[in-house]
């Protein structure tokens, strides 16, 4: 038990703005995948993609003061699917204007 409270002590004294930012970028990212897991949302809805983006980018900056390259690694391209999506989106919507649906 000792151990337990001094690992969870350590990480309370050592917790920085750029944990706090991280830990947004991780509840919206898992935010997104619950609503459309429960589906409240699609994954092919604009909000999706703009918050896997904006959670990816907060957890990059966290990742910045405490880096860690597979995390980096996966955030990169979570973002990049996440621009993908929003292009995807607006392509489609355009798409639609064209047509007149």
């Amino acid at each position: 038990m000792q151990a337990i409270y001094s690992a969870v002590s350590n990480v309370v004294s050592h917790y920085g703005w750029h944990d706090l930012v991280g830990n947004m970028g991780v509840a919206l990212v898992l935010w997104c995948y619950l609503r459309v897991q429960s589906g409240h949302m699609r994954a092919s809805s604009l909000q999706y993609s703009l918050g896997n983006g904006l959670g990816a980018l907060l957890i990059m900056v966290s990742l910045m003061i405490d880096f860690n390259l597979s995390s980096f690694v996966i955030e990169v391209a979570w973002l990049g699917i996440s621009i993908y999506g929003v292009y995807r989106y607006l392509d489609g919507r355009h798409r639609e204007e064209r047509h007149g649906h």
